[in-house]
């Protein structure tokens, strides 16, 4: 069997696909958005994926955070030996405050919601869609955006910044740990160093990121979870789909954020 090669197929092929995708997330995000501010107000299920997203995700953040910020300490202070001499070991407080503010408690803290709560709201709503309970919510006068994607959207809008707060403290208390109680550095003057260089706003710039962070995770899991097909197997690819894309909106997302907050 002969198989031709086309290139250009392939590409059109999956530029449309991509469009078509970007579309139906696009119209989406805009139905939640107007429908977010009309009554009724389902407090409680925005409270409970608060729960789901925020709570839940707690352990798992303390965990990486903490040890973001020990290994960032150890690395720093690694580079810095050869210029000890000089008072360089003094800046590991500002490397580690503003490494973990600006970058790493959003960026890592968004992938883990992602494939944490991202995957399990990709996997609830899944398979609500196979099994037909999206249809019959509509049937019973229930809009399924109101009362399924916009409590995941403002939970992952607020709750995503929260963990980042959380994430920064604890990142730089593990870079505290590492540098004063391991490797017997001055512990003033690494809260010194952090308080001197680091800035309202590089606090600021890395909630602006957790917040759009946050938000793309719930349209994009909601998203794929509304267009599930396919059964058990489809349910399957919804949840997968929904970590990878929205991994890759995270760190895609993180530099375009990032340059239009330097300028």
């Amino acid at each position: 069997m002969k198989i031709i090669f086309r290139p250009l197929e392939i590409i059109g092929t999956l530029s449309i696909a991509f469009i078509r995708e970007l579309g139906s997330i696009c119209l989406l995000l805009y139905n939640s958005l107007r429908l977010m501010f009309r009554p009724p107000f389902e407090f409680r299920l925005i409270f409970a994926q608060m729960y789901e997203v925020g709570t839940k995700s707690f352990p798992v953040v303390f965990i990486t955070a903490i040890f973001s910020g020990m290994v960032l300490a150890l690395q720093t202070l690694t580079g810095f030996k050869f210029i000890a001499q000089v008072g360089a070991q003094s800046l590991v407080g500002t490397v580690v405050a503003l490494s973990i503010t600006r970058e790493l408690a959003p960026v890592l803290t968004g992938l883990i919601v992602a494939g944490r709560a991202g995957a399990a709201m990709a996997a609830e709503l899944g398979t609500m869609k196979v099994s037909e309970e999206i249809d019959a919510l509509e049937t019973l006068a229930t809009n399924p955006i109101k009362y399924l994607v916009i409590p995941r959207l403002i939970a992952g809008a607020v709750m995503l910044p929260t963990l980042t707060i959380f994430a920064d403290l604890v990142g730089i208390c593990g870079g505290f740990f590492v540098s004063v109680y391991i490797f017997d550095a001055s512990s003033v003057s690494y809260w010194n160093r952090t308080w001197d260089y680091l800035e309202i706003k590089d606090i600021t710039d890395g909630l602006i990121k957790a917040c759009f962070f946050g938000a793309s995770i719930s349209i994009i899991s909601c998203y794929k979870g509304f267009y599930t097909t396919g059964g058990a197997k489809g349910v399957g690819q919804a949840t997968t789909g929904a970590v990878v894309l929205s991994s890759m909106v995270i760190l895609v997302s993180d530099y375009f954020i990032s340059a239009m907050l330097a300028g």
